[in-house]
């Protein structure tokens, strides 16, 4: 596979920094987010980490010197190591009109998003990048945020590559990450994410909540693996792990703060009593979900227990990825009533609904699908909706639902 994969995202970073004095782009580590900012960086851009320990000292112990030495514009990576540096970045920003001047990167977004805001605000851009997506990987980086638009999905056609169960379900065990996308190094699997894990865990997470037992957290995030795909039951989860429930959704915080999980919230308005206030816990890179929970290849993932979640899961990071490398934020929710109907997504876009359920199944006679006539009561307008599913190509199922290809995404 060709290794110069295009990331949606630049065109939006570029159109951004002629806007703002300073771009943020944060994201979980190895996403590439320096990668992106390297490659469509002008050359007259200077670069700098964080990660170099005597920079970053330099940085914490002396904003103000610290900055005075830097070459504008610049790229400095891995910010969040000196989050003392934002009120003096805001002082040079101030002193000129130029826009652009500062790309930053940041894997935790923990308190740096606070230190942010509070200190560039109105002079920055927010970014977030995840794993390379299904559209990106197949070229197709022009498309539009996902949406089960009628006109969007014939489109989508004429571009798209049609998956099959065994190559989506390589994509899924897989995982979305830069180095095992586009190097194809199956045979590292295990390695890559067993480190990943334990970089995260020594690097980010337990220097910020300064967790003692890495062996409790190891086990917490299997634990919240195996839950992909479900409503965040903290008792049980606490009761697992053998922590407290404080703990767990301080833990969970942190990997929603970190972009290595989404929680994906309940739809309500104020006509409708929702049934669940819970939201329902995503992981964003399915290949990470994997390794935590144990499929150690795609065939077994495929055929056990958790192959259902971890399609769902897929499908809804996949669809959150076209929103954030558009730099938009996805304004999705789940439906679930009083009686327990539920719609497994729901997209809200310019005031209207539009409903997706996910199903394995290739045969539309073998869905069980029982149609979104729940949400009429919902007093919105609803859209054209979606099965995502194994069909071959658009088919539809009613008047107002078609059988998308997950190909599509």
């Amino acid at each position: 596979m060709d290794k110069n994969i295009t990331r949606t995202l630049g065109k939006s970073i570029l159109e951004a920094s002629t806007r703002f004095k300073v771009i943020l782009l944060t994201g979980p580590r190895q996403v590439g987010k320096t990668t992106l900012l390297q490659d469509i960086r002008e050359p007259a851009r200077t670069y700098i980490t964080l990660d170099d320990l005597s920079l970053r000292m330099a940085a914490q112990q002396d904003p103000a010197s610290f900055l005075d030495r830097l070459s504008l514009p610049i790229l400095i990576d891995e910010v969040q190591y000196a989050p003392n540096l934002f009120p003096y970045i805001k002082m040079t920003v101030d002193k000129t009109k130029q826009n652009g001047l500062f790309w930053l990167t940041g894997s935790q977004q923990f308190d740096m998003m606070k230190n942010v805001t509070e200190s560039l605000a109105g002079r920055v851009a927010l970014l977030q990048l995840q794993g390379i997506s299904l559209a990106e990987e197949q070229g197709r980086s022009d498309d539009s945020p996902f949406l089960p638009d009628l006109a969007q999905l014939k489109s989508r056609q004429k571009t798209a590559k049609p998956l099959t169960v065994p190559e989506a379900y390589y994509k899924i065990w897989r995982g979305s990450y830069p180095d095992m996308v586009a190097h194809h190094s199956d045979q590292h699997w295990e390695q890559f994410y067993s480190s990943y894990v334990s970089t995260y865990i020594q690097r980010d997470v337990r220097e910020y909540l300064n967790i003692n037992d890495t062996a409790a957290f190891h086990k917490f995030m299997q634990i919240a693996a195996a839950r992909t795909g479900q409503l965040i039951n903290y008792a049980d989860m606490a009761r697992d792990t053998g922590v407290s429930e404080v703990t767990v959704k301080t833990w969970l915080n942190v990997l929603h703060a970190s972009g290595i999980v989404y929680l994906l919230q309940p739809y309500f308005n104020n006509r409708t009593k929702r049934l669940v206030k819970t939201p329902k816990l995503y992981f964003m890179d399915t290949g990470l979900c994997a390794y935590l929970t144990g499929w150690l290849n795609a065939d077994v993932l495929e055929r056990g227990a958790m192959s259902g979640a971890i399609l769902e899961t897929w499908v809804i990071a996949e669809i959150i990825k076209s929103y954030l490398h558009h730099s938009r934020t996805p304004r999705i929710y789940f439906y679930r009533d009083k009686e327990k109907r539920e719609v497994d997504l729901l997209i809200e876009e310019n005031g209207t609904l539009y409903p997706i359920e996910i199903k394995k199944s290739a045969a539309l006679h073998n869905m069980k699908f029982k149609g979104f006539s729940m949400l009429e009561n919902l007093d919105t307008l609803v859209g054209h909706g979606g099965i995502i599913c194994f069909a071959n190509t658009l088919i539809p199922v009613s008047d107002h639902v078609d059988a998308i290809p997950v190909g599509y995404l």
